[in-house]
């Protein structure tokens, strides 16, 4: 590969661009960062985290830096599901976990966190041109002052729904744009709206107006119950024509000339806090891999549901900044770039999946669409049930197809927390991978293993530790914290060795004796 400027652009300071260049800098690649935007955004787009991320994130060491502007993550006791409040509250260890957490908060951490391990933000510079050959990748940046030109090894676009550099690439992004507007407000109830003692409203010439979604003929009305300091999250929904233009800033008056159109009576509200407007999609790129350009968080997928977008978007850096660090340093086994594409197009297809059915749901408006959800929530009543639709929500539920995987359930899932007990105390799984490398973790005594894995040992860490109740003798962990290979309790070397051969092979190329020797040597 020719000289470069950095080993990755990434293009967008979002979320998933921020998550992306501090697991890039983990895995030792230089990314630069470019934002259009010339500052970091003020106005939430989302006011929580919450799914399988959240997790992660604790895997990376940030859980008390999000305790300390957020709260603490814990399981969400009611959701909102196709035009209906689903009450999680019945289930003793709900697999779906969120924190409040206004999202310019959220993208202040993370862009502190990238420049703290040395990544390069840049704002204000946006990106108009992308060329690509079999070595590097061009990009055309218009900066505060001038035009200029950066070369990398990749190119990633992290940069919305709506994203140029997917475009330029000649990605194709299928699906379709719902006519919905939805107008969101986090906002005040002044002194002249009675609030009722269970947080619901009383207005003039419409009466009780119930937490939920309230349906009328113009549209839904949605409310959370109003607090103690009378603040509260609305929700407006009306069919338009076209698409509306998300940058335009939305004022207090159009929200309440919404309501006005819904309801049908005047809504007194004060003190916004946030204003947005937004419409669903329900689109996903072809493919998230094009040469050496990648697509990742919304410039990859838009669902048709709210509370999901942050999950996939910083779960989709995670599953690539591994794989694309390898490539660079020369050493991913064949196949291993692309399995990103397969790994995540294949969970933005569950994603979808999901968001798509609360569209059938929340769209309905005639009686059979009203006997449809209260059927559904009928359904529901069902522990099993309603575990498995928070789950498939978290994204918990999620299991990658890995190539010949062995037949033990934990593979292609996410590394549960475990308690474990080491030589240096006690911890849990989520010590060993706040470093973002690959892990070997032995729950029992497999010398065995243990003398195969050492010709990995260069680039995949070997730990011991035991745990109650393990779930089996050993874990192969990825760098993204899923499990790539286990070996069941008491697994006959006859079939553990040679598996374990095979994983480490996939997943980080052929062994390097020579590195090893060198690393025992020093």
């Amino acid at each position: 590969m020719r000289d470069t400027d950095a080993d990755v652009i990434i293009v967008g300071a979002g979320p998933t661009g921020l998550m992306l260049a501090a697991e890039l800098r983990l895995a030792g690649v230089m990314p630069v960062v470019l934002e259009r935007s010339p500052q970091l955004r003020t106005v939430p787009k989302a006011n929580g985290l919450g799914g399988q991320i959240v997790q992660v994130l604790g895997y990376r060491g940030l859980t008390e830096r999000l305790r300390e502007i957020g709260s603490d993550a814990g399981p969400m006791t009611a959701v909102p599901f196709g035009g209906m409040q689903v009450d999680l509250s019945p289930l003793a260890d709900s697999p779906l976990k969120a924190m409040h957490l206004p999202q310019p908060k959220l993208e202040q951490l993370l862009d502190d966190r990238a420049s703290e391990l040395g990544a390069q933000v840049r704002r204000g510079h946006a990106v108009i041109g992308v060329e690509q050959d079999d070595a590097a990748v061009t990009v055309e940046v218009q900066g505060p002052d001038s035009e200029y030109r950066l070369t990398a090894g990749y190119v990633v676009a992290c940069d919305g729904t709506r994203s140029r550099v997917r475009d330029l690439a000649g990605i194709g992004f299928p699906g379709t744009t719902y006519p919905e507007v939805n107008r969101l407000g986090q906002v005040s109830v002044p002194d002249s709206v009675t609030v009722l003692a269970d947080g619901t409203i009383e207005i003039d010439g419409y009466g009780v107006v119930p937490t939920g979604f309230t349906r009328t003929d113009h549209g839904v009305f949605a409310m959370g119950p109003v607090s103690p300091a009378r603040t509260v999250m609305i929700q407006v929904t009306e069919d338009t024509a076209g698409e509306t233009d998300d940058n335009e800033p939305m004022t207090l008056t159009e929200l309440q000339d919404s309501i006005r159109r819904v309801l049908g009576v005047e809504l007194p509200l004060t003190d916004p806090i946030r204003l947005s407007r937004y419409q669903f999609q329900a689109r996903q790129a072809e493919r998230y891999r094009a040469g050496r350009i990648l697509v990742a968080g919304d410039a990859a997928h838009g669902f048709p549901m709210t509370g999901v977008g942050l999950n996939a978007g910083m779960l989709d850096a995670v599953n690539l900044a591994w794989k694309l660090a390898a490539e660079l340093h020369g050493r991913a086994p064949a196949g291993l770039l692309d399995s990103y594409h397969d790994e995540r197009h294949f969970a933005g297809t569950r994603i979808m999946m999901q968001t798509q059915a609360q569209v059938a749901l929340r769209r309905g408006d005639d009686p059979a669409a009203q006997a449809l959800r209260e059927l559904f929530q009928e359904m529901l009543v069902d522990e099993p049930a309603l575990h498995r639709l928070a789950a498939l929500i978290a994204g918990t539920e999620l299991r990658y197809p890995l190539p010949a995987p062995n037949r033990h359930p934990l593979t292609g899932t996410v590394v549960p927390d475990l308690p474990l007990r080491t030589e240096q105390g006690e911890g849990t799984v989520a010590d060993l991978l706040h470093a973002a490398r690959p892990v070997l973790l032995f729950l029992s005594d497999r010398e065995d293993l243990r003398l195969l894995a050492e010709d990995w040992s260069d680039r995949v860490d070997l730990r011991t530790a035991t745990a109650a109740d393990r779930p089996a003798d050993a874990l192969l962990i990825r760098p993204d914290a899923h499990i790539a290979w286990a070996a069941t309790v008491d697994e006959s070397p006859d079939t553990a060795v040679p598996a374990l051969r095979d994983a480490l092979t996939t997943w980080f190329g052929a062994p390097d004796r020579a590195a090893v020797a060198s690393m025992v040597s020093d």
